[in-house]
């Protein structure tokens, strides 16, 4: 054997490039091209013989890197067309979100998901809906002494409005962040030291009410003047 060859025997392989990082630095290469608007939203991206060596990866890795941005929402393929440009940046997890999120941006998220579904429940609700709504009424009327029994029972009776609505991105929005800052609203109601007296609990009889009415304009706006006065509490 060779002295080259000792050499070569004795030397320790390097270990093999971990192909998911290549295709997360691919997707992040890609992602930064579309936020400096390379491609403009609707855009069609060129093809992976085209990409993979502009981006020095492989085809397989582009694959992968095109999977990883669609499940960010930023890249959609489509049958026999290609891939097109969905979004100019990737959405953030709800948590990130949240985290950099006040109190009050969450009650005027609130009050835009939860007008509207008011609205859509007095119109759309079914007999099983209103059953829902008056057993989380029930229940949110005696939840009144701990505050986050309170908020949990709170919580429950506008899902229960929402998911009336029969609008599945609506609910999807309200169960998307609401769990999430569930301390946070009991942060709040601390603050505000009195919580769920009589003429609260009344506000939302009175909705529940709208919406067995069938009367979409008074449960919208009772929904918003509910949140509305949350709100203020906090100014």
């Amino acid at each position: 054997m060779s002295s080259s060859d000792s050499a070569a025997s004795g030397r320790i392989a390097a270990p093999a490039l971990s192909r998911a990082p290549l295709a997360e630095q691919a997707a992040e290469l890609l992602l930064s091209r579309i936020r400096a608007g390379e491609w403009e939203l609707g855009a069609k991206l060129p093809g992976e013989t085209t990409l993979a060596p502009q981006l020095g990866v492989g085809r397989s890795t582009v694959r992968e890197a095109i999977r990883q941005l669609a499940g960010r929402g930023v890249l959609a393929s489509r049958q026999g067309a290609g891939v097109f440009v969905t979004a100019l940046d990737a959405r953030e997890d709800w948590d990130a979100v949240l985290a950099r999120a006040g109190i009050i941006s969450v009650i005027e998220a609130r009050a835009a998901i939860e007008t509207e579904a008011a609205s859509l429940a007095a119109e759309r609700r079914t007999p099983t809906d209103l059953r829902a709504i008056r057993r989380t009424l029930d229940h949110r009327s005696v939840q009144r002494a701990e505050i986050p029994e309170h908020v949990d029972a709170d919580t429950a009776f506008h899902r229960a409005i929402v998911a009336a609505a029969h609008n599945p991105i609506l609910l999807e929005l309200f169960d998307g962040f609401t769990p999430r800052v569930r301390q946070a609203m009991i942060e709040m109601l601390r603050i505000r030291v009195a919580f769920g007296s009589e003429a609260d609990h009344g506000v939302h009889v009175e909705l529940a009410d709208a919406v067995a009415d069938r009367d979409p304009a008074r449960a919208a706006q009772l929904s918003r003047n509910h949140l509305s006065s949350l709100k203020e509490g906090l100014a």
